[in-house]
């Protein structure tokens, strides 16, 4: 194998395990503080400082500023933050993701051996899940450094090489080719921060001549592209997204290539600034990662005062709304809970909308099994977010009023079958989205059904997919007669469970079905009969609350 070969496989592996390392962090720290790290970032972003401070915290810990975009892109979509708060969660992001060229500096990666090993042990040989993915973090972490000591080890010979000496003559006279060539290099790895990693290294490298072979002020162009580059690939990322995606990876885009352009420049003040700013006798690693973050910093501090407008900026430029579900209460209102009846009214409307949302969340589970729809099955997922989110949420509010109010028999009977619905509904919402995993099982493993068994399947969608939207008419419109004709279906899906299984045991004592496929089969009608149980129970609410109104009105006549 030729030396130039065993350089790129060197290389790639390198970079491989450094990309396979920082992911496999990402994960693990999300693992430990995902749900702590979106609440902060929902709950803390309310002013421009305070979003970047946050996005530059979580992408720190994170590792990730694709990770933080994603999130905020979803918080976006969802309504849950507005397009001006996502800008600067992102500007943050960009100072956070600096963190990795920083740890480079320090030359950690002399330790990268006794970390994976240490995290391999908390990984492998400890049970309690919270110390397994603390040892998956520190594994991966360790991962990083292997990675990166890898490459610089493969990139000696490449400092030697006068080729590559003239090469970087050619960019140093010419700097806008370091910048297209690290665009285009983080666009193929798809990290900035393996682009910067690997130039640190390249940069700690004696040329042929002896004297550093990337100065400070070569790397600069190099620096800067990395950056643009990492827009780009959010912007690829981004289409066929909804437009609150697309709008913050152009703002994304937006803010770090008009930095990158302006900082061009001024690579011959910058570089001197930096060269002040770090101390006497640190190398160019050092000096790079002093750049790169400060860089960032000035960047996102140059944005903050035009935020506001940045957002009309896109919001012009990308126009259209998402079709997306509002993932807040929209009628619990804290100031009607001293009024009994109008905060049960409120509770009941929210609950009509959870109902709303448990019939499309059939149709798409439906949908994901019988055509094999991976879309539908992440729509399915979205759905029951939100569903799991309004349960809390009703469940607390009518909790708060059982608590700061005096309720009469009735009005307590109705607050319990309120939660009861809650319940119920929740839980239809969990059986559909056991639905979507047996369905991305089947498509994953291509498992194969009978004709006779998926008509069976389809037949039975059918039966309580009617169910699940006649139990959403029943909620919203207090209807008697469609409640009844709920407790009639009952029987109906009773009834088709036990044929279903009879049917599915004959086949599989002729030999027609596939085993895996069976057990993916008995539990899809399980699930099936079970919404139709919780869509009775969701009748049977209603039906009771009917008669307790009816009760009231009784009282109210004979005074």
């Amino acid at each position: 194998m030729s030396t130039t070969t065993e350089m790129l496989f060197g290389l790639f592996g390198g970079l491989a395990i450094f990309i396979f390392g920082m992911n496999e962090m990402s994960s693990g720290l999300k693992k430990i503080a995902g749900d702590r790290l979106r609440k902060i970032l929902k709950v803390l972003t309310g002013n421009p400082i305070m979003g970047v401070l946050v996005g530059a915290l979580v992408t720190a810990l994170m590792q990730s500023s694709s990770a933080t975009t994603v999130m905020v892109i979803g918080f976006v979509a969802a309504r849950l933050m507005t397009l001006p708060q996502a800008i600067a969660v992102i500007l943050g992001a960009n100072i956070g993701t600096t963190i990795t060229a920083q740890l480079v500096a320090f030359k950690i990666g002399a330790y990268a051996y006794p970390i994976t090993a240490i995290g391999f042990i908390m990984m492998f040989f400890v049970k309690k899940t919270s110390i397994k993915n603390l040892g998956q973090t520190i594994f991966a972490f360790g991962l990083l450094f292997v990675g990166l000591n890898l490459m610089g080890d493969v990139l000696k010979p490449l400092a030697q090489s006068e080729g590559f000496a003239n090469l970087m003559i050619k960019i140093h006279d010419v700097p806008v080719l370091g910048l297209l060539v690290s665009t285009g290099m983080t666009l193929i790895v798809q990290s900035s921060s393996a682009t910067i990693a690997v130039l640190q290294k390249l940069a700690i490298a004696e040329g042929p001549d002896g004297t550093t072979l990337i100065p400070l002020i070569l790397a600069l162009p190099f620096l800067y592209g990395s950056n643009i580059g990492t827009t780009i690939t959010a912007i690829f990322a981004s289409i066929g997204a909804g437009v609150s995606a697309r709008r913050a990876a152009f703002a994304h885009a937006i803010f770090n290539i008009i930095g990158a352009v302006i900082f061009m420049f001024l690579l011959t003040p910058y570089s001197k600034l930096i060269a002040w700013l770090t101390p006497a006798g640190s190398d160019v690693a050092r000096q790079i990662a002093n750049a790169h973050t400060l860089f960032n910093v000035i960047n996102a501090v140059a944005w903050l005062p035009f935020i506001k407008y940045l957002g009309k900026f896109v919001t012009f430029v990308i126009p259209g709304k998402d079709s997306v579900i509002e993932g807040r209460p929209l009628y619990l209102d804290p100031k009607m809970l001293t009024s009994p009846s109008i905060a049960m009214n409120l509770a009941t409307q929210e609950l009509v909308r959870m109902a709303d949302l448990s019939n499309q969340m059939m149709d798409m589970a439906e949908k994901s099994f019988i055509n094999s729809d991976r879309i539908a099955i992440k729509k399915v997922r979205e759905i029951e977010d939100v569903m799991d989110m309004l349960q809390h949420e009703i469940v607390h509010y009518l909790s708060k009023l059982l608590a700061s109010s005096s309720l009469s028999e009735n009005q307590s009977l109705r607050l319990t079958g309120l939660l009861h619905v809650v319940s119920d509904l929740e839980r239809i919402g969990d059986y559909c989205d056991n639905i979507a995993d047996s369905a991305e099982v089947k498509i994953d493993k291509k498992l194969p059904f009978t004709d006779e068994g998926m008509k069976e399947l389809t037949d039975a969608f059918v039966l309580v997919t009617d169910m699940v939207a006649l139990a959403s008419q029943t909620l919203q419109e207090y209807s008697h007669e469609k409640a009844q004709k709920i407790l009639s279906d009952e029987y109906r899906v009773d009834e088709m469970e036990r044929t279903l299984r009879d049917a599915h045991v004959e086949r599989l004592n002729l030999g027609q079905c596939h085993p895996h496929s069976g057990l993916i089969f008995v539990e899809l009608i399980h699930n099936l009969e079970r919404i139709g149980d919780h869509c009775t129970n969701v009748a049977e609410a209603v039906l009771e609350d009917i008669e307790t109104v009816s009760m009231n009105l009784s009282e109210t006549a004979s005074l």
